[in-house]
């Protein structure tokens, strides 16, 4: 395993993070627990969970993956072994279920507290909040459009300032944002210049099938010393190349249907001539679009997933390839023809 440390701290983390959101639905706490027991013999010690997950959202599952986790750092009693990030949801119609109120000071210390609880653990090492809360291109949508009718009003100072309370009590250590742009990036930035607790590290969606991340919001990365958290960088699953010929069973697409956004036209595309590059370099397609995410400059640690130990240890391995520059140049070569085509 590789390491580094989250910017501007000294908490190390594993080049790789465990990625947990299928724990408490697609795997149960047995399996979850294999997972973190595997992960963390390889020397991983970075994990990335939610209080949305397990995924898809349901209130009937809300919760079940911090839980899982939860049952196992009170099984293993070695919490300071571990990097521990999780999140408070955004607004959205999709997790109602959870809360409506947005990152005030009443949600996030519920938000909170209920984490830690089903962690079992007095403090979070990284606290993100899930998603912004103003209107902006997340989630599948390319380009941002401005809605007149917002209702929002600026409240980037009040978040950091509600989150400083909670970094002084020792219930979490450090902070980050996800799902978010160059614009709210600086925001947060700007309002830490003034006092208040700067944002550490950015978890977005980044793979081979969406690099839109590049596109002005890595220099903002790099010139503020922030990490990038890439999560989906396999893009769902696409970049495993399982569902070039077919869907197959049991698979997320197969069981979620909705979690399509990386399976249109121009991704089957790009993915056939990722798939081409790999198999002429005698690498797995896998392997090759994790590795391609592990060295990119601007990412502190690369956000793995899987739902059974084959594919963790796949996923895993691929911190022990580097990237030749052929095949380096080759990918450039379908980005350029073929670019960002999910993002």
């Amino acid at each position: 395993m590789r390491y580094t440390t989250l910017p501007g701290t000294d908490i190390n983390v594993s080049k790789i993070c465990l990625g947990s959101m299928t724990w408490g639905e697609q795997n149960t706490e047995i399996e979850g627990h294999q997972q973190l027991d595997y992960a963390i013999d390889q020397g991983v010690n970075f994990i990335d969970t939610a209080e949305l997950y397990s995924v898809p959202a349901k209130k009937e599952t809300q919760g079940s993956t911090e839980k899982i986790i939860g049952t196992w750092l009170n099984k293993r009693a070695k919490r300071d072994d571990v990097v521990i990030a999780s999140k408070i949801v955004g607004p959205s119609d999709f997790a109602k279920h959870i809360r409506t109120g947005g990152f005030i000071k009443v949600e996030l210390e519920d938000a909170i507290h209920k984490s830690l609880q089903r962690l079992q653990t007095d403090y979070i090492d990284l606290y993100q909040l899930h998603w912004p809360e103003r209107n902006t291109n997340f989630f599948g949508v390319k380009g941002y459009i401005h809605d007149t009718s917002e209702q929002w009003n600026d409240n980037f100072a009040e978040i950091l300032s509600f989150l400083q309370d909670f970094i002084k009590e020792g219930k979490i250590r450090q902070i980050g944002i996800s799902n978010e742009t160059a614009y709210g990036v600086m925001r947060y930035v700007e309002e830490a210049r003034k006092g208040l607790p700067k944002i550490i590290t950015v978890q977005n969606p980044y793979n081979l099938l969406n690099r839109k991340d590049e596109i002005g919001l890595t220099e903002a990365l790099h010139r503020e010393n922030i990490g990038h958290l890439p999560y989906s960088p396999l893009g769902f699953g696409m970049l495993t190349g399982k569902y070039l010929e077919e869907i197959p069973k049991n698979s997320r697409v197969d069981l979620f249907p909705n979690y399509n956004r990386y399976m249109n036209e121009n991704s089957y595309k790009a993915t056939r001539a990722y798939n081409e590059i790999a198999k002429q370099h005698g690498l797995s397609l896998t392997q090759m679009a994790l590795a391609f995410v592990n060295d990119r400059p601007f990412v502190t640690s690369n956000i793995i997933g899987a739902t059974s130990l084959n594919q963790l240890k796949e996923n895993i391995g691929s911190i022990d390839l580097t990237l030749s520059d052929a095949v380096l140049k080759e990918i450039e070569a379908v980005h350029e023809n073929t670019p960002n085509p999910a993002p």
